[in-house]
This record gives structure tokens, C-alpha cells and sequence, in this order.
């Protein structure tokens, strides 16, 4: 197998970086310094959905998978990226049955809508980004896709009711990956291998993931 390119997908978590609205900032903190102790450390802190991450299906539902117990070809495997711009800040069934093609089937989906680009703490990125419609999100699930990636802070829109977008895919055993980064990067409809590797905590919801998706084709 030859690598030909390494794509990073993932957000630099800061200090004090734009977060889902309603969560705590996360914060690195010098421990240990050179100069002063021979060694650098740092203490940090932050929930577990902080910067890129991955949603397992207990996030939703009481007796789903924790994040531990995800199957790896679930967070590895070939994965397809496809731009969307919706015109609301709902994407629909429509909008990706125009992207779509039979490759992407039972495959991982990263949706491309921009937003990364537009990290800040305006409410245009906190609040009014883009996420998946009910309707979109059933049109996932009849496809077979086991993973959905967005470069946005949530897959559905803020203050969907009861998280309904989440909670259909959860039930499907479909694992999410929020607030990916660098999309653009990648070639609409070109197959990759993408590698999402989420912190081994046990009996959690979730957990902050380093993603790459390798040109290997």
C-alpha cells in the first residue's frame, strides 16, 4: 500500500476556542516548565466532546454502544467526501441525492458545508451553521452509511427538537464525527481511507478523535 498524501481533519483544540454554545472552555495549563523543572507538562481540561470528536450512540440513548466498545471498522475504512451548501440551514434528502452516487453505499460519509472556515465566536458559526435534516438523515441510513463526519459543531442544526437528526442515526448504530476540519482539502466523490481514532475512555458518550483520511488510491 503506498501512501500518497496524508490529510489531517481535525481542529487544534486551544485554550478558550469556540465550543458547542452551551459547554465549558476547554483549558491547557502549564504544569511543568523547562526552564524551571527540566521537563515540559501540561494539565488540561475539557468535556468529551471537544474539538473533533466522535459520537457514539450512547450520547442518545441510554443502551447504546459507549465509545470504547465502537467496532474499528466503524471509525477506519474507505470514506467519501461530497460539498453541500444548502440553501436553509437544513440538508436535506434532496440536496444529497444530487450528490450522490452508488460508491458511497455502506461506506463513511464526510459532509463538507464550509463552516470550518468560518471559526469564530459569532453567532453565525455557534449557532447558525448547517446540519443534517430529518429526511437527510433517513436518507443516510437507507444507504447502509455506518459513519457521518461534518465540519460543523453538531450534525443537526442548533435547537433541533429533542435531537431528533442524532437520535435516528444512533438508533441505526451510525457513529458521528463533529467539528471535522480542512474538507476542502479533500476531492468531492475521491475514495479514501479514513483513520478516526477516538480516546479509549470507558462508558463514554464520546470522545476527542485525531482524523486523517489517506490518499491511497
Amino acid at each position: 500500500m503506498e501512501i500518497k498524501h496524508v490529510y489531517d481533519l481535525s481542529v487544534t483544540v486551544r485554550t478558550n476556542m469556540p465550543v458547542w454554545p452551551t459547554n465549558p472552555f476547554p483549558s491547557i495549563t502549564p504544569v511543568g516548565i523547562h526552564a524551571r523543572d527540566g521537563y515540559n507538562l501540561e494539565s488540561y481540561s475539557s468535556l468529551t466532546h471537544t474539538g473533533t470528536h466522535v459520537d457514539a450512540p450512547y450520547h442518545m440513548l441510554e443502551d447504546g454502544e459507549t465509545v470504547e466498545r465502537l467496532e474499528t471498522d466503524r471509525l477506519i475504512g474507505d470514506c467519501f467526501c461530497i460539498s453541500v451548501q444548502p440553501e436553509g440551514n437544513e440538508i436535506t434528502s434532496e440536496d444529497l441525492s444530487k450528490k450522490w452516487k452508488d460508491d458511497f453505499d455502506g461506506k463513511i460519509l464526510l459532509i463538507n458545508t464550509g463552516w470550518s472556515a468560518k471559526r469564530s465566536f459569532r453567532r453565525l458559526f455557534l449557532y447558525d451553521f448547517p446540519g443534517l435534516s430529518i429526511d437527510g438523515g433517513e436518507f443516510l441510513v437507507s444507504h447502509g452509511i455506518r459513519t457521518v463526519g461534518i465540519d460543523t459543531l453538531g450534525i443537526e442544526p442548533f435547537g433541533h427538537k429533542e435531537f431528533e437528526v442524532h437520535r435516528e442515526l444512533m438508533k441505526h448504530d451510525m457513529v458521528i464525527i463533529e467539528d471535522l476540519a480542512g474538507l476542502e482539502q479533500l476531492i468531492d466523490g475521491k475514495r479514501y481511507l479514513l483513520v478516526a481514532a477516538p480516546i479509549k475512555l470507558e462508558n463514554s458518550s464520546g470522545a476527542m478523535a485525531r482524523v486523517f483520511a489517506l490518499d491511497i488510491y
